[in-house]
């Protein structure tokens, strides 16, 4: 697999986007995933991210995208939120990334007035007219879990049992370690995803909330996880995901230290490429 980064750790920091990229680069990452709206920015940036990349020599993976309204109860909320990730999806193939790593929305109203069977519909009839959208371009859709009570796709038994439901190729399943920790997922349980996932995030995280640290800095133990990992032989990337620095002035130290731990464990666990 590929060592990735996602670009937000340097927006979040206040860094520009090429500087961002060009750094991304020179840390000796082999890829990149894109956090970005592509209803949000204009046809200047748009050029300028794929520009820059093709020219530092670094394939985007993936464009993170988070579209909590595929799952509202409105039906024009849904009908706008079908759209914006078809927007992602158009995006994903113009940068040729494999895939738009999508976040699902939680239930409702604690599960007490809509009930949950008709959120889960929702969320899989929409999901597999993206994902035939998805199919039409050659791009693929990658599902995040969320370790939150009431997200859709909180363990990986929902994941599967979503992705057999959706029932369709162009969606599976992204991998993101901190997430399996703090949802009390073991190791073993990833078997479960077989030739079901296609992309991995990783980062670190206390062990009681959500963190998306340099691994090292909190308590995740990934050996046990990355050993599954390989076991399931994923074409694809590994990208990092940091959340904000609690130094945005030494943001490039925070993700070169993050580049360097990783590194050293996809190479212990004979992962990386």
């Amino acid at each position: 697999m590929k060592l990735g980064l996602i670009n937000s750790a340097w927006a979040q920091a206040g860094r520009d986007t090429s500087w961002g990229i060009q750094k991304t680069k020179e840390l000796g990452f082999d890829t990149i995933d894109i956090f970005t709206d592509p209803l949000d920015i204009d046809i200047r940036e748009r050029r300028l991210i794929k520009d820059e990349c093709d020219r530092v020599g670094l394939p985007i993976v993936s464009i993170c995208c988070v579209a909590v309204g595929l799952i509202d109860f409105n039906p024009s909320v849904q009908r706008f939120s079908i759209d914006r990730v078809k927007a992602y999806l158009d995006l994903a193939y113009e940068y040729q990334a494999k895939n738009v790593l999508l976040v699902l929305g939680e239930y409702i109203w604690a599960q007490e007035v809509i009930p949950p069977a008709e959120q889960w519909k929702t969320g899989v009839d929409n999901c597999r007219l993206l994902a035939e959208y998805a199919e039409s371009l050659g791009v693929q859709i990658a599902l995040e879990l969320e370790p939150f009570p009431l997200s859709l796709l909180n363990n990986v038994d929902n994941m599967a049992r979503f992705i057999d439901d959706v029932n369709h190729p162009a969606l599976q399943a992204n991998i993101d370690i901190s997430h399996l920790l703090l949802a009390d997922v073991e190791p073993a349980e990833l078997q479960k995803l077989a030739g079901k996932a296609i992309h991995v995030h990783i980062s670190d995280c206390d062990g009681k909330v959500h963190g998306d640290l340099p691994p090292g800095r909190g308590v995740v133990n990934f050996r046990p996880y990355l050993d599954k990992i390989r076991k399931l032989n994923i074409e694809g990337a590994i990208s990092i995901e940091l959340e904000y620095s609690p130094e945005p002035d030494k943001i490039e130290e925070w993700v070169a230290e993050a580049y360097s731990a990783t590194a050293e464990l996809l190479a212990e666990s004979g992962l990386r490429e």
